[in-house]
C-alpha cells in the first residue's frame, strides 16, 4: 500500500464513528487517538449493546448514547433499527462529517450513503448475513482479512473493488501495542495462572436465531464438571445479558455461593485478565482470538463451523481449539489445567509473532488520510 506523508494533517477534518458493539469500542480506541493527534474533530455515537458503554467509559472515550440492540425478535430488531436511524440523523446532519468510519453499523452505513458521506468499514464476519447484506452495498471500502474467502463477501453484494484485503485478523489492531498490566492481579486478589475466564455465547445475535434460546448458554452443562476437578481455581463466568445471567444462576444455584465463582455481565481490564489466566473458554470468537494471540490456551465452543479467523490462528501455531460438545470441552479443559504453563507463557514473546501480520487500524488510517488530503 502507498505510504502516506506524515506531514499531512487532518486538522479541521470531521469524522463520524458509530460504535455498535463492545469489540468496536476496543478496536477503535487507538484509531480514535490517531485521528485526534492529527487535529481531527470526532463525533462518536454508540449503541446500548452488551458492555459497549462500560468499555467506552473505561477507555475515557467521549461519546453520545444513541439507541439500543433490538434483542432476539425480528420485529423488535426492525423497530429498533428504525428508531435508531431517526435518532442518529439529526446528530449527523448537524455535525456534517467529512468521513464515516464503522465496524458494522447498519444505521450508520445507510445514513452515510444517503448523505453522500465517504465511508469505510471493517468486516470479519460475513457469516452474519442479515447485517452484511445491509451494509456492504453502502460502504465505499470494507477492510477484510485475507483468511476470510473473498467470495463470502461478493455473494452478499460487496463490490470486489471496494474490498481492502490484509494479512491478519481484527484483534491484531489492539493487541499489536498491548502491554500486560500485572496490577490487575492484586486489584482482583488473583495469582497468575490460577483462574479461568469463561464467556457465554451471543445467543441473541441474528446469526444465532434458531440455534439457542436467547437466555441459554452451554456453560451450565460443562462448567460443573470442570469446577469439581479444579475447585481451588477462581472462575469468572461472563454472560452477555440479564436473561443469561438469571438463567446461569438458576442452573448453577448450588455453586454460586462459592467465593471462587463469579458470574458477571462485565469484566474490566479483560485483555489483562485473559493474559494472566490459565485458560479462556468462550462461545464467541473475539475473546478467544485475543487470548490465543496472547499465547493463552483457548477453547471456543461456538456451535457453528470453525471460522476462517480461527483456522488462521490454528494454522499459525496459536493455542486455540474449537470444541462444540460439552464432554469434549470438559476433557480439553481438564487436559490444559492439568499441565504446567509453558515456559514463555507470561512473557512478551507473543508480540514478535503478532507483528508478523498487518494491522487493520493502520490500513484504515492511511486510506482515510490519503482520501482526505490528496486534493488539498
Amino acid at each position: 500500500m502507498k505510504k502516506i506523508d506524515l506531514k499531512m494533517s487532518l486538522l479541521k477534518k470531521k469524522f463520524w464513528i458509530d460504535i455498535e458493539e463492545p469489540k468496536t469500542g476496543i478496536m477503535f480506541n487507538r484509531l480514535l487517538k490517531n485521528f485526534q493527534k492529527e487535529g481531527a474533530e470526532l463525533l462518536i455515537t454508540a449503541r446500548d449493546y452488551d458492555s459497549t458503554f462500560q468499555i467506552l467509559d473505561d477507555l475515557h472515550v467521549k461519546y453520545v448514547k444513541v439507541g439500543k440492540h433490538g434483542g432476539e425478535k425480528l420485529e423488535d430488531k426492525l423497530k429498533t433499527y428504525i428508531d435508531r436511524l431517526s435518532k442518529l440523523f439529526p446528530y449527523v446532519t448537524k455535525f456534517r462529517p467529512d468521513y464515516f468510519v464503522t465496524f458494522s453499523s447498519v444505521e450508520g452505513a445507510r445514513i452515510s450513503y444517503g448523505l453522500n458521506i465517504p465511508s469505510i468499514g471493517y468486516n470479519d464476519e460475513p457469516r452474519n448475513v442479515p447485517v452484511c447484506k445491509q451494509i456492504f452495498p453502502y460502504l465505499d471500502n470494507i477492510i477484510t482479512p485475507m483468511c476470510v474467502p473473498e467470495e463470502w463477501y461478493l455473494r452478499l453484494h460487496a463490490n470486489p473493488e471496494q474490498l481492502i484485503r490484509y494479512n491478519g485478523i481484527d484483534e491484531i489492531a489492539w493487541l499489536s501495542e498491548y502491554e500486560p498490566n500485572p496490577n490487575i492481579l492484586e486489584k482482583n486478589n488473583l495469582e497468575k495462572g490460577k483462574f479461568v475466564i469463561i464467556r457465554s455465547e451471543p445467543s441473541f445475535a441474528s446469526y444465532f436465531i434458531g440455534k439457542l434460546k436467547p437466555e441459554e448458554t452451554l456453560i451450565s452443562q460443562f462448567f460443573p464438571t470442570i469446577f469439581k476437578q479444579f475447585p481451588n481455581l477462581k472462575y469468572f463466568l461472563i454472560v452477555r445479558t440479564e436473561k443469561q445471567e438469571l438463567y446461569l444462576k438458576k442452573k448453577l444455584k448450588k455453586y454460586i455461593d462459592n467465593s471462587n465463582i463469579i458470574i458477571t455481565r462485565f469484566m474490566p481490564d479483560m485483555v489483562d485478565m485473559c493474559y494472566f489466566s490459565a485458560l479462556v473458554i468462550s462461545g464467541g470468537g473475539t475473546i478467544v482470538r485475543e487470548s490465543s494471540l496472547l499465547n493463552v490456551p483457548s477453547i471456543e465452543f461456538f456451535p457453528g463451523d470453525t471460522a476462517p479467523q480461527e483456522h488462521f490462528l490454528i494454522n499459525n501455531g496459536f493455542p486455540l481449539e474449537h470444541v462444540k460438545e460439552s464432554e469434549k470441552i470438559v476433557g480439553k479443559a481438564v487436559e490444559i489445567l492439568s499441565e504446567k504453563p509453558h515456559h514463555d507463557r507470561f512473557t512478551d514473546s507473543f508480540k514478535k509473532k503478532i507483528l508478523q501480520f498487518e494491522n487493520p487500524n493502520e490500513i484504515c488510517f492511511n486510506i482515510v488520510k490519503e482520501n482526505l488530503t490528496k486534493d488539498s
